[in-house]
């Protein structure tokens, strides 16, 4: 007798498999790109959802304080956690600038990881790579002038985090995809 179940998760709890989704973490400071390897590395895997943490508190005037700091963080995990227990994505894309591994440590602490396999990449690259982005990035009105003194020194904070690293420096953003996808299947 063969019995279809509608629910994959149904499925899983009688016939005890389980399978682990992905939480692929992608970090760095401003401009390195975050955003765009993200969008490229959805392309790339089946049953994706993406967050970008920046949109968690896109507000004007940009206030950063204790208050915004914590909405930000419960903003970000009420996101997440609903992302992990949708049974549609098994994959979960979320950037943000985590500059301190502190910042990745509280949000994982959040969430509600027993059916995921957490993988966790900086973004780093040269400072001339960097400067010459946020040049870009300046002269297109994206940013604003301070963003390169706001930046720059963050580089080196990615050199001590529990993450893989991949310098972005000179490649672009599907390359960079690529090789987090590569590393998460393996």
């Amino acid at each position: 007798m063969c019995i279809i179940f509608e629910q994959p998760e149904i499925f899983s709890l009688i016939c005890g498999e389980r399978k682990l989704k992905n939480l692929i973490i992608i970090n760095g400071t401003m401009g390195v790109g975050k955003t765009a390897v993200s969008k490229e590395l959805q392309k790339l895997l089946p049953d994706c959802v993406f967050l970008d943490g920046d949109w968690c508190w896109d507000m004007s005037p940009f206030i950063v304080n204790h208050e915004t700091k914590e909405m930000v963080l419960d903003n970000i995990s009420y996101l997440l956690n609903n992302f992990i227990s949708c049974s549609v994505f098994e994959n979960i894309v979320f950037c943000w600038v985590m500059h301190e591994q502190s910042i990745i440590d509280n949000v994982l602490s959040r969430l509600k990881l027993t059916d995921c396999k957490v993988h966790k990449f900086s973004l780093v690259c040269s400072e001339e790579a960097l400067i010459s982005r946020l040049k870009n990035d300046i002269a297109a009105k994206i940013r604003s002038e301070d963003i390169i003194e706001r930046s720059v020194p963050r580089l080196k904070n990615y050199d001590k985090m529990d993450t893989v690293k991949i310098d972005v420096s000179h490649i672009s953003a599907k390359d960079a995809a690529e090789i987090i996808f590569r590393h998460i299947m393996q």
